[in-house]
């Protein structure tokens, strides 16, 4: 699945560290899809994009576990 996911918003997770580390953004600009990114390569790094009903589940997933 490709995006263009110039110019999109980012936002960071809840849970990372507080020195800006091993973060990961999700954007929420796109219909049906959500692109992830590894904060530390914002801009240089390459960008997963998984349809929405697929992330809501890992998300679903991972609270499970918590």
């Amino acid at each position: 699945m490709r995006a263009d996911v110039n110019g999109l918003s980012w936002r960071r997770s809840s849970h990372s560290n507080s020195d800006g580390a091993n973060c990961v953004e999700v954007s929420d600009d796109l219909p049906g899809v959500v692109p992830v990114r590894d904060s530390k390569l914002a801009g240089a790094g390459p960008v997963l994009v998984f349809p929405a009903v697929v992330w809501s589940s890992f998300i679903l997933d991972v609270k499970a576990q918590v």
